[in-house]
């Protein structure tokens, strides 16, 4: 009876061990069209998690990372989204690239009140209280880019050419409504989606040097995702397209997408991100040293491995202010939190889930880095855009109203859904 005693009383500790652990989901791609962008997330993660163990874990424990492959399948993600909250029950997620894959998850984290961090720049239109939208909104990154194009490269026509999916679309739905309030007309604008992994562009290419036989100045705002980048980069060389020519200006193309490719021919043209590896501050010289030394030289750092870093960190004092990983205690203890960027600045949390974030311009070099060439203070994140009629009267405000849709001129919270 008493070793019967003792074994039941170790079985409980180690059970009790088991149950203090934090449990840490990665939903991130590590194989498909979309992990030539994904796979670097996971390993950014991996990297935070061993730092924040090696400081002592979190509220006395340690921080255990749950690692999944949804392979680039977007009804895969939902799937091993329920996996990561209900068999491995872990306290928070960190992950999604596309918005597709981000939607498709979205229903089952708000069913199960699970909490996601979303490291990725997307098409704005969306504040769930179990997200974090760590990445950029339209404001912080395609109306800038847009901007730019229009004030300082004089560019008169523009090809959107994107990967046929929400974000894509959504994007430059904004983006065609803005251009016609800034005068350009609908002839003026040449939209094309593709789908994922496309390699053909020959047409494409030549459809959008057409558009430029008048004399005007073209440029192509892309919105194109995963390894289809690589063709697209590739015909334009072989076309003898430079960015002096047609400029381009990528939402999806950072580092690690050019570390794959001849950057020869690419010089020149245009990312538009809220971070570049070559971001001068003391806080990205340190991420960048770690990163490397972790995962070999030859590494890059990119915009979305800074939005996890910034989303990490908050998660971390989060919790630490609520001194739970309790989902809801931990979304009341984000509102307002600061951490630092690497880019030499500071990020807020706002009652809309969205940070407060730099704009920043990169021109591709010869290495495959960005030249940083405009760079804006930090921008406060809009979940709902100004530039559609029906989203114009929308806001989000979690911290006070505890709505994200909340309809400024009837006073009313709608439920949230895609208007489009």
């Amino acid at each position: 009876m008493k070793n019967i005693i003792v074994a039941s009383a170790i079985m409980c500790s180690v059970a009790s061990q088991a149950f203090a652990d934090i449990k840490v989901g990665i939903l991130h791609s590590l194989s498909g069209s979309m992990a030539i962008s994904e796979t670097t997330l996971k390993d950014t993660m991996l990297m935070l998690i061993e730092e924040q163990n090696a400081k002592g874990g979190l509220l006395g424990e340690k921080l255990v990372p749950v690692v999944v492959d949804p392979a680039s399948d977007w009804p895969l993600f939902a799937e091993k989204a329920r996996e990561l909250l209900t068999v491995s029950d872990v306290d928070v997620m960190f992950g999604c690239w596309t918005s597709v894959s981000r939607k498709s998850v979205l229903p089952v984290i708000e069913e199960l009140n699970g909490l996601l961090f979303y490291p990725v720049q997307y098409e704005g239109e969306e504040s769930s209280k179990n997200v974090f939208y760590t990445g950029a909104a339209p404001n912080q990154q395609a109306i800038p880019a847009t901007d730019y194009f229009l004030d300082e490269l004089g560019v008169e026509k523009f090809a959107l050419l994107g990967t046929d999916y929400v974000y894509p679309r959504t994007t430059n739905k904004i983006l065609e409504q803005y251009l016609k309030d800034k005068g350009i007309s609908e002839s003026d604008i040449f939209v094309n989606y593709t789908p994922f992994a496309h390699s053909d562009w020959s047409k494409i290419v030549a459809d959008v040097v057409a558009l430029g036989a008048d004399g005007k100045k073209v440029g192509v705002i892309s919105t194109i995702n995963g390894d289809a980048n690589v063709g697209f980069y590739k015909e334009l060389a072989a076309a003898g397209v430079s960015a002096d020519d047609i400029p381009v200006v990528a939402f999806s193309v950072g580092e690690e997408e050019l570390s794959g490719l001849d950057t020869t021919n690419l010089v020149g043209h245009l990312a538009a991100w809220n971070y570049f590896q070559s971001a001068e501050s003391d806080l990205n010289e340190e991420f960048i040293a770690s990163f490397k030394a972790k995962m070999g030289d030859e590494r890059v750092t990119n915009d979305p491995m800074e939005a996890h870093y910034i989303g990490f960190n908050m998660w971390v004092q989060a919790v630490e202010k609520a001194g739970t990983t309790d989902v809801d205690a931990v979304r009341e203890s984000m509102y307002g939190l600061t951490a630092p960027n690497l880019t030499g600045g500071v990020a807020e949390m706002l009652p809309n889930h969205h940070l407060s974030k730099p704009v920043l311009i990169g021109e591709i070099q010869a290495d495959g880095q960005f030249d940083i060439i405009s760079q804006t203070e930090e921008v406060p994140g809009d979940a709902w855009t100004d530039f559609l009629p029906e989203s114009a009267v929308l806001m989000s405000d979690w911290k006070d109203i505890g709505c994200g849709m909340y309809n400024t001129e009837t006073s009313t919270c709608i439920q949230m859904k895609s208007i489009y």
